[in-house]
Order: structure tokens, then C-alpha cells, then sequence
């Protein structure tokens, strides 16, 4: 089968189905053909404005919007080179994206543009100089597979962010697997609820349905949350993909029984972060569509494991690797460890990226002898079934003994009226780290720390327990919804 860039695919769709809806937005019902239409006017205005070349590095540096997804696919079919910068960044932070990678144009919003105003040495153009009508007709290429696409900058949870080479085969790889293990056809709707800078996003999100000829669910905000579900039942959505943050948030929110039966969904995915047994639990007890959650990272354009829609599904398990990609466990001398044991994930596939920008050591460590090195804690059962244990960095060391903060953190989400929980590690002396725990209530719950410990105790072994839990009002969250422990680890 000749494999087709993601520009490629979409391009015979609205050549041959112009008519097709492409994206809700609001009242908004934008057709396949306008959508063509909308992407050559900008990347028109766009080359009107710069001289773009092969390779030559882009940002976007915008909120969810149609003109995000215009502008995205007008620089890539231009030849250039997209970088989707976090939108919540400040100014100093969004300078070391565009040095790192030597942008010459940021394109931003209004909204932004006093944030990116600050930003230096780089050309900055607003979304009203692309949002206009033509002055000329774009000067569009058809990318090799083997040319950069986009660059991901890491959430940087573990130090300065690191660019991602992403090329344009690695997508066309990926979406070809969303598409055979989510069943994707031309007659879903899905939601697109996260900031499209999300490596996650981007792939299943917009690249996916483009190149299938389904259509995006493109919500403002998710907040509150019964406009959002207005706007599902309204577009008649059939895939809601999230993050845990959203599935624990629907788990608590009091929704009338008869939205239950006006949803259109066939399926939840969650991704972009682990989600917690228990609220897969409650989910699954409360709605009438399965939640299914997977695994990826965005080294690998991310999507790496997702658990079977039809088929055997294991509670706590991110599923098998999907289609021509490699999943193995190793230990600490790259050696492959039998089933049921723990130890670093690594991949291997047409999705793992091309390496770091400008990081060769960084890729030495990563990429070593062709697997992609997660920095992830896992094991594989002996039916393949992957299971995420923890990050590699974030285990601590105990007395000599491992200890895993998402297990405990399991724990915490089962303890009655819990809704969040992050456990950190504490170093008070040269013996190691004490686990420290942190957690909020959920609505119209009351949480006493006394009962919670007596909760652990019952359930974890003596090392594990936290040695320290505090309550707070909420805990504090990345742009891509993670728990931000590195801010947690400020109030210790």
C-alpha cells in the first residue's frame, strides 16, 4: 500500500467530497471544500507576508480556533516547518522555543499578542494578517514523507522543554493506526476539547479525521461544563477524547438522566496522562459508552497502546501496541525482561520521532540501538497487555526500597470523596525519600487527613505510606492538564 502524507489524504477528500462537513464550530458548519479554500488563503497571505523556505521553522501561538487548523496546514503545505507553542507560556518561556529552534515567524492571536509582543528576534504576525482575502495564490508543495513536519515542545516537567522532530511519514505512520484501532470511518464526529498544541490533539484530533473524511467537534471551552455537553449532543458526536482531568470532572458533575440517552457516542478515549482506576470504574458505571484509555508520549507522534474496542479490555491497562509498532520492557543494561516484570518501556516504529532539535546528546540517551527510550516504568503481561507503572524519574527510593507514587496514588483516588491525588517525594536526610501526599475533595465532600492515612494503612505496605497528606482547594495543572508536581514539590 503506497502511504500518503496527511496533506495528501486530505486533499482527496476535499477534491471528491467538497461538500462533506469538516469541523463544528459553534453555529459554524465548515465543508470540506471551504476548508481547502480557507488553508489557500492563508497560506497565500502567509507567503504574501515572508519568504518561506523549505524546512524554515513556523510558531503557532494561538487559542483553539477553525484558523488555528487553517494556518497549520497552510505552513505545512508551504514546505515550512509548524511548531504549536503552549498557549498558557509566558513570554520568557515562549522565548526559549523560538531561540532553541531559530523560528522566523510566530503567528499569534490577539488575545496573545502582548505575550508574544515581548518575544525577540522573531518576525511576529497576527492572525488578522492570514484572515483576510487573498492577494495571491499560495505556492504549494507536496512534502517527502521523510521531510520534518512539526516540531513538539516536551511540557519541560523535568527541566527546559525539548523539541520533538516529528516528520511528515511519522504522522501518516500514527494516523494510520488511530484510524484501524479506533474504527475510524468517514461518518464519526470528534470532540476536539484540548489546546491543538497537544501532540495528542493534533494526531487524533485533526490530522485523523482530515485524512479520513470524518468530521471535528471543535468546542470553545469545557467550562462550563453543560454548554460543552450542549455542543456534543448538538454536532451529535460519536468519540469524546479527553484527559483524566475532564473524565473525573463528567464522573462528579450532576447530569440529568435523560442527557444519558441524547449523547451520540460510541466511545471516551483518554489519554496524555495516566488515568486512575477509579474513575474508570465510576465511569463505567455511570454512562452507557465505554471509557478506553491508551498510552503514548509525543517522542512517538504520541500514540503508542490503546486498549481494544472489541475484545478483551484489562482494567489498569493501556492496552497493546497498535498497528507496526513495538512495545518492550528493559532493564537498566538494555536487556528485554520477561512478561509480568518491571521495567523502562521502549518503542519502536514509523512513529518514533526523528530525535531532539539541536539535542545530540539528549538523542544518544533516548534513541539507543533503534528504541525509543520512554523514561516510563511498566510491565507486559504474557498477553501482551501493557500496564504503566510509573515515571522512571519520579520513583523514589525509600530505605533502599522502590517505591512507585502511582500506587499510592490509586490508593488515594479510592478513599471515598477524593477527587484528585499527586504523591511526591521528600528528602529530609541521606537515608532517601518519604512519600508526601497531596489531594482534594470532591464536591460536597469533606476529607479528614487522620482517616485517610488509617485508609493507606490498611492497603499499602509500611514503606509506601505517606508520610505527610495535605488537603488543598485543588491541585495545581500543566496546560495539558497534567498535575504539575514540580509546583507541589514548592509547598514541602
Amino acid at each position: 500500500m503506497t502511504v500518503q502524507t496527511v496533506l495528501a489524504q486530505f486533499d482527496a477528500i476535499a477534491r471528491t467530497k467538497p461538500r462533506r462537513i469538516a469541523i463544528y464550530w459553534g453555529d459554524n458548519r465548515i465543508r470540506y471544500g471551504d476548508l481547502a479554500d480557507h488553508i489557500a488563503r492563508f497560506g497565500g497571505n502567509l507567503q504574501g507576508h515572508i519568504e518561506l523556505r523549505p524546512g524554515d521553522r513556523v510558531g503557532i501561538f494561538m487559542r483553539n480556533c477553525p484558523q488555528y487548523i487553517y494556518t497549520l496546514y497552510a505552513i505545512l503545505k508551504s514546505g515550512a516547518v509548524a511548531v504549536p507553542i503552549n498557549n498558557f507560556l509566558k513570554a520568557p518561556e515562549v522565548q526559549h522555543i523560538t531561540d532553541d529552534c531559530q523560528l522566523t515567524t510566530l503567528i499569534t492571536d490577539t488575545d496573545l499578542h502582548e505575550v508574544a509582543s515581548k518575544v525577540e528576534r522573531v518576525r511576529i504576525l497576527n492572525l488578522t494578517d492570514l484572515d483576510r482575502p487573498a492577494t495571491a495564490q499560495p505556492r504549494f508543495i507536496e512534502p517527502q514523507l521523510d521531510d520534518l513536519a512539526v516540531i513538539i515542545y516536551t511540557s519541560g516537567t523535568t527541566g527546559k522543554s525539548k523539541g520533538a522532530m516529528l516528520t511528515h511519514a511519522n504522522f501518516a505512520a500514527n494516523v494510520n493506526s488511530c484510524i484501524r484501532v479506533l474504527r475510524k470511518t468517514e461518518r464519526d464526529r470528534l470532540t476536539l476539547v484540548l489546546p491543538m498544541f497537544h501532540s495528542f490533539m493534533l494526531t487524533v484530533c485533526i490530522f485523523t479525521p482530515l485524512s479520513v473524511g470524518a468530521a471535528i467537534v471543535l468546542i470553545k471551552s469545557v467550562q462550563p461544563f453543560h454548554h460543552a455537553i450542549k455542543e456534543i449532543i448538538r454536532a451529535r458526536a460519536t468519540i469524546l477524547i479527553g484527559i483524566p482531568h475532564l473524565f473525573q470532572a463528567m464522573v462528579h458533575a450532576h447530569v440529568p438522566f435523560y442527557v444519558h440517552w441524547l449523547l451520540n457516542l460510541r466511545l471516551a478515549i483518554s489519554g496524555a496522562a495516566p488515568l486512575p482506576r477509579e474513575t474508570l470504574d465510576q465511569f463505567g458505571k455511570k454512562f452507557r459508552f465505554p471509557l478506553l484509555e491508551g498510552y503514548g508520549l509525543s517522542e512517538a507522534t504520541p500514540v503508542v497502546s490503546f486498549n481494544p474496542i472489541h475484545g478483551v479490555r484489562k482494567p489498569g491497562s493501556v492496552g497493546l501496541p497498535v498497528t507496526d509498532v513495538e512495545v518492550k520492557i528493559f532493564d537498566d543494561t538494555n536487556t528485554e525482561l520477561p512478561a509480568e516484570t518491571v521495567g523502562e518501556i521502549v518503542v519502536r516504529g514509523p512513529n518514533v520521532m526523528r530525535g531532539y532539535w539541536n539535542k545530540p546528546d539528549e538523542n544518544a540517551i533516548a534513541l539507543r540501538d533503534g528504541w525509543l527510550h520512554t523514561g516510563d516504568m511498566g510491565r507486559i503481561d504474557a498477553d501482551g497487555y501493557i500496564f504503566i507503572v510509573d515515571r522512571k524519574k519520579e520513583m523514589l527510593l525509600v530505605h533502599g526500597m522502590n517505591v512507585y507514587p502511582r500506587e499510592i496514588e490509586e490508593v488515594l483516588y479510592q478513599y471515598p470523596g477524593v477527587a484528585e491525588a499527586a504523591v511526591i517525594g521528600r528528602r529530609p536526610d541521606r537515608k532517601g525519600e518519604l512519600p508526601v501526599a497531596f489531594v482534594s475533595a470532591a464536591p460536597d465532600a469533606k476529607l479528614n487527613t487522620k482517616d485517610i492515612l488509617r485508609y493507606c494503612h490498611e492497603r499499602l505496605a509500611e514503606y509506601k505510606l505517606p508520610r505527610e497528606i495535605h488537603v488543598l482547594e485543588s491541585l495545581p495543572r500543566t496546560a495539558t492538564g497534567k498535575i504539575a508536581k514540580l509546583e507541589l514539590k514548592k509547598l514541602i
